[in-house]
Parts: C-alpha cells; structure tokens; sequence
C-alpha cells in the first residue's frame, strides 16, 4: 500500500514539476518487463553473419552466465526478501558487460518489480526530492559517474544516501569504471584543489560509494568459461570468439559495431587517409601477410586507395601522420584499428610495427573477399614485407588472383633474400610458361638450399633424363633431410635394371637412417642374391632390437617350394618367442612331410595358447564328432564359437 501511495504522488508532481526550481524532466517507473536492453544502455553487438539487411538491427546475443553473475543475483534476491534499501554498484572496464550483466540479473530475480532510469544527475535529484523510487523498484545508475559528477551530482549522492536510510525494498543499481570509483573515493591530499570538477572532493559521492555492494566483472572469459556451447551455438558470440584473443570476447561484441563504423564513416579531414590505411592493413591481412604490419608498408600502400582529389589535398609532410592517428584512435576506450605491437626486446611498443585488430580482420575477410587490392598494394608488400613466408604467402594470393607478373616479382624478392621456398615457385612458374632451363636453374638453387621439394623434383627430372648418378645425389641429399625413404625408393629403381650392387648401397644407407622399408628390402635381397647368412643376421638383429617382423618375413619367403633353406628353423624360433601362430605353420610343415601326429600336438599347443586357426585345424583332424569339444575349448578363451567357426567342419 506505501509503495501505491509514493508512486501516485511521483505521478501527480511528474505534472507540476517543470514549474520548480529545477527544469529536469521526472523519470516514470515502469515494469522492468516493458524495458528493453537497448533503452538500458547495453552495447549493440556485432551480428555474426554475412547477411546485409541485419546491418542496423539491435543484436542482442545469447548470455553466458559466469560467477559474478551467481554473486549479483545472491545480492537482488536477498534484497528482495527484505525491507531495505540497497545500493549494488557493478563495476569493470569499459565493454566488460557490466550492463548486460545487470540486465540478466534483474530479468532473473526481480522479473515482477518496476525500474526507474534517470539520465542525469538532475533527473535523479528531481526523483529523490519527490521521495522516489517505490518500493519494489530499481533505481537504474547506467554510467552512474553521469549522476554523480559536478554540483548537482554532490546533491543527488546526498540525497540518495538519505532515500537507503528509508525503508524498501528497493535496489540502487549502479555501472561504473574502475578509474571512475576511485576518483570518487580517493580522499583529497590536504591542501589540493578542490574548486572544479575534475579535482572535487566528492564529499557525499564518497560516503554514498562507501555503502556499495560492489560485484565486480572480469574483462576476460576464463579459460571455464570459454568452454560453455553457447559460445559456438551463438552467431555474435562465435564471431567473437573468432576473433578475439585473450578470452576478451566481450569488447570485440560490444566495440566491433562501432569500430566498424569508425572505419566505414571516416569523416574529414583525416578519416578518409585513416581508411585508406586501415583498409591496407585489411588486405595485407587477409591475403596472407601474417607479421606484424610495419608503417611503411602502409604508407606505401595507401595512396592507391585514395581519389586523385585526395591525394592533391594531403599534405606530403603530414598526412601520414593523421592517417595513423585514425587508425590508432581508440573505440569505447578499448581497442583501435590498428594496435601496438610489443617490443621483443624490451618494454613498450615496437617502432613502426602494428596489428590489425582481430575483429576488423575478421570483418575484412567476408567483406572484401572479392576485392582486388591496387597496384600500390603489391608494391608496397613487394618492398616492406616484414619477411620471405609473407612475401611468399602474398605472392601465392597473386598467383589465385592471376596477378602472375606481380606474384613473380614477389617470389623473385624472397628468392633474393634465400627462400627456398619462393626458388621453388618460381621454378613451377617458369615450367608453366615453358622455360625449362630457367625453372631447373631455380630449382637447383632450392635443393641447393636443402628444400625437400625441390630435392624430390631435381631426383625426378635426372631419373627421367637418365642420369642415374645424379639423381641418386639428389636422393642421398633426401635421406640427409630427413627423407631416407627417397633412397629406398630409388635402391628398388635399381633393383629392377638389375643393378643389384648399387641397389644393396642405396637399401644399406636408408636402413642406417632408419628406413624399415629398406631393412626389409635389403634382407630380401641379399636372401634373394644368395647371402642367407647375411639375410638372417640382418632379421636377427632387429629381432634383438625388438622388432621379430623382419624374422617372419624372412621365414614366409624361405617357406615356398623354390626355396634352397628350410624355413622350419625360423619358424620354431618366432614359436619360441611366445607366437602360437608359428606354431599352426610348424604343424603344416610336419603335416606336408607326413608327421601327422606331429603336426596335431603343435597345434594342440597352439590352441591351448588361444590360437583360432589352430583350433580349427584340429576341428578338421578330428572330425564332426569331437566338435563339442574344440567348441568347449573355444569358449574358454573367450573365443565366440559361432557359425563361422564350425563352418568348415
């Protein structure tokens, strides 16, 4: 019923109360349900498509809660319980969300309350002097420094220190920056100025502060709560995450809209040299150079963005200048276009280097995808490149864009500078355009270089030349990088001609790197060549190492007809070593010499082992009558005795 009476006597003075003396326009109340985030002052948010007709459009983007939201709602909903008034300051750095955090906290826990918001200090003095808010009623204090600056602002903290004293319930709450709070509740130095606005005292701002409940909100996401799905499901938010480093996904949410606007609204007399720079930067980005920018690349580049009537009126000594101090400007105090970048060797920022911010990166690439930078672009890239991989990468752009003259005078100035990799692409370019001898020339300077690529290419082209000799140097220089694997191959080359000599060479020094290809390979061939003894030392002693695969490879190739050397004793060997299926062959080979009784009691071993095979071929010995029993034997190995196991019986 108290809270009916003040609000019909906040409605009645609303009609008179232009005529005091003070002109501020009363604030009405009214259910927090009728309020929208917009009018509240959340940040639109960027919208995460493509789509144009959503430019324009308020985003509002799912919320993911976290733990500062768990302590705000604890301190509404106790309030709420109660009979007090209670002032809940929530306080971060610009585009933390502390708005959006209030927001979701009110709609939460005071979903049936009304809410009241005054725009100024005036407007929450002329609410107070009336004996606003009701209660059941927030007192909404967005960028509460507003309220609370200046003379007006001494008299509403006063006054609203007296409004607490007074019965509730009823919410005070307030947004602010840190540098905000403590300007207001540092306590002056003796003797300091105190006759303006940015020194006063702050006397009653101070006292009312002191009251505060404060909740203060993070500027980044916690690696926890990165992992919430919202963050994927979301458009805004998953563009956001894309696009921010740190976990500071709320100021790209919050400060893209506007940064975008900045780069897109350039105004005189600076802006448009500013976008000019900017949109460099975007190209250089988004076609690969992926260094930091240096200054000089964008100045370079810049004027082929502009108009012929832009470029006459920039001052030659000073326009530079300008457009970095657009580009640098900073957004909601948060970010810019263009960032610093940290000194490797020291403190503060490197000179003449910058970073894109992520969020125009982003928006770079789906808004000028099809763009074609100017001629300025290229040659800017082609001169202050920061290194090779961004002259290539660039170079590479060119080439998809079919700018090959342009693309091959970036991967010349790599290749000047030693890449192996642009000495590469130049060779493929001059292949194209039919220019073998110079594409063999870069080519050969690459693998001079010891790139892999260029090593397999120049191996190629002296096997299809025939000059055997040289291509096996270019693959011994292989197996040197790090590639034995090329030597084996090219050992089988010869093995095939017949060169059974320089073949065992090529297999002996891949297998000394490591090859397991070749190992086998060089045991099959001096098996093959007549050396057994050499062959069974070779799969002996990585049988020792603990590789046995060699040792049943060379018992699979003894064990044919044509074979001069029993394969029984390689056999027996890898059965002693714990293998059951060696021991079904041995049981074939006594079988095969017509020691049937021999061949059954090896593979009774192996089927009291576990082996499946060995367990069949006695299902087969034995006839239809004793398959219970194999069947009984099987399922004590675990094995699944179904039909595929009795079929063949």
């Amino acid at each position: 019923m108290a809270g009916a009476i003040v609000a019909g006597r906040i409605d009645h003075l609303h009609q008179h109360f232009s005529g005091s003396r003070r002109t501020a326009r009363l604030d009405r109340s009214r259910p927090i349900e009728q309020w929208t985030a917009q009018q509240l002052g959340v940040h639109p948010a960027i919208h995460g498509t493509d789509e144009p007709d959503t430019d324009g459009v308020f985003v509002l983007p799912g919320y993911v809660e976290r733990e500062h939201d768990h302590r705000l709602r604890a301190h509404l909903l106790d309030t709420a319980r109660g009979e007090q008034a209670v002032l809940v300051l929530v306080r971060g750095v610009s585009c933390s969300g502390k708005t959006r955090t209030a927001l979701e906290a009110v709609r939460t826990c005071l979903p049936r309350w009304n809410l009241v918001f005054p725009k100024t200090a005036e407007g929450l003095l002329a609410l107070l002097e009336v004996g606003g808010p009701a209660p059941r009623t927030v007192l909404w204090l967005n960028e509460a420094q507003n309220h609370l600056r200046g003379t007006a602002g001494e008299e509403a903290a006063a006054a609203l220190q007296s409004r607490l004293e007074k019965p509730g319930p009823i919410v005070v709450l307030g947004m602010l920056w840190p540098e905000y709070y403590r300007g207001f509740t540092t306590t002056p130095r003796p003797g300091g100025v105190t006759n303006d606005d940015e020194h006063a005292e702050h006397r009653n701002a101070r006292g009312l502060l002191a009251q505060a409940v404060l909740v203060d909100v993070p500027a980044s996401f916690t690696s926890e709560a990165l992992k919430d799905p919202l963050l994927n499901r979301d458009p805004s938010l998953a563009a956001a995450v894309r696009s921010s480093t740190g976990g500071r996904i709320l100021q790209t949410l919050a400060a893209g809209p506007q940064l975008v606007d900045h780069y897109q609204q350039a105004t005189e007399p600076h802006g448009p040299y500013g976008h000019a720079v900017i949109t460099a930067a975007m190209d250089a980005r988004r076609l690969g150079h992926a260094s930091p920018l240096p200054a000089a690349l964008l100045e370079a580049a810049a004027p082929g963005y502009l108009t012929e009537r832009q470029r006459a009126d920039a001052d030659p000594d000073t326009w530079f200048a300008h457009a970095l101090a657009y580009a640098r400007e900073k957004i909601k105090a948060v970010t810019a276009a263009l960032e610093p970048v940290a000194d490797p060797d020291g403190m503060g920022p490197a000179p003449g280097l910058f970073h894109l911010n992520d969020y125009l990166d982003h928006h770079a690439r789906t808004t000028r995808r099809y763009a074609l930078p100017p001629a300025s672009f290229w040659t800017a890239v082609r001169d202050h490149a920061a290194g090779a991989p961004d002259l290539d990468a660039v170079a590479q752009q060119a080439m998809w864009r079919l700018r090959f003259r342009i693309a091959a005078d970036l991967y010349q100035r790599a290749a000047d500078a030693g890449d192996p990799m642009a000495l590469q692409a130049l060779g493929k370019r001059y292949e194209e355009v039919g220019d073998a001898a110079g594409a063999e020339r870069f080519w050969q300077r690459a693998a001079d270089a010891g790139f892999v690529e260029a090593l397999l290419e120049m191996t190629a082209r002296y096997r299809e030349a025939g000059d055997l000799a040289g291509a096996e140097g270019f693959a011994r220089r292989l197996a040197d990088a790090g590639m034995p694997s090329a030597l084996t191959e090219w050992g089988q080359v010869h093995w095939a001609y017949g060169d059974v000599e320089a073949a065992e060479r090529l297999f002996q020094y891949a297998a000394d790197a490591r090859d397991r290809e070749a190992l086998s390979l060089l045991m099959l061939l001096r098996e093959e060549s007549g050396d057994t003894a050499g062959a069974l030392l070779l799969a002996q002693r990585a049988a020792d190492a603990g590789d046995r695969s060699l040792l049943r490879e060379l018992a699979i190739h003894r064990d044919t007809p044509w074979s001069a050397v029993s394969a029984e004793p390689l056999w027996q060997q890898i059965a002693d070593a714990g293998d059951p299926s060696a021991l079904v062959r041995l049981g074939w080979l006594r079988k095969q010499a017509g020691d049937t009784v021999g061949a059954e009691r090896l593979w009774q071993l192996a089927a009291d082992a576990g082996d499946l095979e060995a367990l069949s071929e006695l299902g087969r010995q034995r006839g239809q009558t004793d398959v219970m029993s194999v069947v009984d034997r099987a399922r004590r190995f675990g094995l699944e005795a179904d039909g595929s196991l009795a079929a063949p019986w």
